[in-house]
């Protein structure tokens, strides 16, 4: 799921940033490349867990099978990058005419979730561990499928009405 979730992220994000690029070119250009390389690093990350899933690797030949990846170490691009990026796509929303303020708030607490699942990552090593499961239980249940679905929406809308007139 999070393989292909976050390669499908991309054509939200690029979607949005032809939206919001006219308020601030180079804060637009900043989100969508902050976007683009979590959505990337976090497919990596998807493949990854996918592929160990199918055939886990061999414990006498690895000494811990349970390293960190090495290209999203705890989910670094997956959530914190993708949290930066969140970040600025939700101030270009406040400031773009035509976007609901909103989702710009959910946005921001959206980007507060995915920062706080990576640092629990980080700094707690028990995946099962409370302070692990729910800020990552409310950014991939609640808050991320909320605010790509009302994104989604929005700029779908939006497109429709253009094409009305």
């Amino acid at each position: 799921l999070q393989l292909v979730g976050s390669l499908a992220a991309t054509v939200a994000l690029v979607a949005l940033y032809q939206r919001v690029r006219a308020t601030d070119s180079g804060m637009a250009m900043l989100f969508v490349l902050l976007g683009a390389v979590a959505a990337i690093g976090s497919a990596i990350h998807g493949a990854y867990d996918l592929a160990n899933a199918l055939n886990p690797p061999r414990t006498d030949v690895l000494a811990d099978a349970n390293l960190p990846n090495l290209v999203d170490p705890r989910g670094f691009l997956t959530f914190a990058v993708a949290g930066l990026a969140l970040v600025a796509a939700s101030w270009l929303i406040s400031r773009t005419n035509g976007l609901p303020a909103a989702l710009a708030y959910l946005g921001y607490a959206l980007a507060i979730l995915m920062i706080a699942t990576w640092l629990a990552r980080l700094i707690v090593l028990d995946a099962s561990s409370p302070l692990v499961l729910l800020p990552a239980a409310l950014t991939g249940f609640l808050a991320n499928p909320a605010w790509y679905i009302w994104l989604g929406l929005t700029l779908l809308r939006q497109r429709e009405q253009v094409a009305m007139a």
